[in-house]
């Protein structure tokens, strides 16, 4: 069947009702505009009380809408000033970072710059420096407290021979190979160091305790009060160590011995200094062959 083409409202209830209410709203309009007009011509008093109470209704409602409006037209550049940030953050972060390495290497130049200065101004005051090695490897957690040279008897090495670097005294020789040594550090329980007390010259003797620490125990005197910071170091007795290096400072008060930290920390360590003996030991002379004995004289009657 074929619609029909009459669209006027009476075939509806709703499209009259909507039409209805619509006259009904104009003419209210229209007679509450008239009432205002006269109002605000002969009452212009009662007009603006009026004006200020629809305004105390309708201000918040546009408050409301405005602020609708803002965050609705706000949302584009919020977004875009979140991801301006984003990619401004990732930004700064890959910098700091590249920064961050860039200072780490810089710090690493420089201790090894004031280490190797060190190292070579040590090697200027220390006579008889037979050569500068790399300390390769130490035994942090053992008992027994050894070290290892990349340098031997090809280098000049010999067992005896002390070993120290810029802050201190670390050990002394025990075995060498041809390219390689091994060397007793201080911390050692068979390391015994002649020492002396700076400032009064106490004699002492340094040994080590197994545990990356020293004993301060002293020597030819009763009762002798150590003290926390008292500073200790090579005497030059026995001839091995030359007088003068550093080799441990005090920890905890004590009476006639004291436990002590050696100065010289292997593993902070690249390149020591390996040097003769303070004393060499003098060459023994030789021993003058045996003089034969004289035959004895013939005696008489015999040929």
């Amino acid at each position: 069947m074929v619609a029909s083409r009459d669209r006027r409202t009476g075939f509806s209830r709703r499209a009259q009702y909507s039409l209805f209410l619509s006259y009904i709203l104009a003419v209210a309009g229209a007679l509450v505009g008239a009432v205002l007009l006269v109002l605000s011509q002969f009452n212009p008093p009662a007009f603006a009380a009026f004006r200020a109470t629809a305004a105390e209704f309708t201000t918040p409602v546009s408050s409301g809408v405005s602020a609708v409006i803002r965050t609705i037209a706000a949302v584009p550049q919020t977004a875009g000033t979140y991801l301006r940030v984003h990619e401004e953050n990732a930004a700064l972060r890959t910098e700091v970072a590249r920064t961050h390495e860039a200072l780490v290497q810089a710090r690493i130049v420089v201790r090894d710059n004031r280490r190797l200065r060190a190292l070579l101004k040590l090697r200027d005051v220390t006579p008889n420096v037979v050569v500068s090695a790399r300390l390769v490897s130490s035994s942090a957690t053992s008992t027994r407290r050894f070290g290892t040279l990349n340098a031997g008897r090809w280098q000049g090495v010999r067992p005896g021979m002390p070993v120290r670097g810029p802050d201190g005294l670390i050990g002394r020789v025990v075995e060498t190979g041809p390219n390689t040594a091994r060397v007793l550090l201080t911390s050692d329980p068979e390391s015994v160091v002649p020492v002396r007390r700076i400032g009064d010259g106490l004699p002492a003797l340094a040994a080590g305790r197994g545990d990356g620490l020293i004993d301060i125990r002293s020597v030819g005197t009763t009762n002798a009060r150590l003290a926390p910071g008292d500073r200790f170091i090579t005497s030059g007795v026995g001839g091995l160590y030359t007088p003068g290096v550093l080799v441990a400072r005090v920890l905890k008060p004590g009476s006639d011995s004291a436990p002590a930290a050696p100065f010289a920390h292997p593993d902070t360590f690249d390149f020591v200094l390996v040097s003769e003996p303070f004393l060499p030991p003098l060459p023994s002379s030789p021993v003058p062959p045996p003089v034969p004995a004289a035959p004895p004289p013939p005696r008489a009657g015999q040929p």
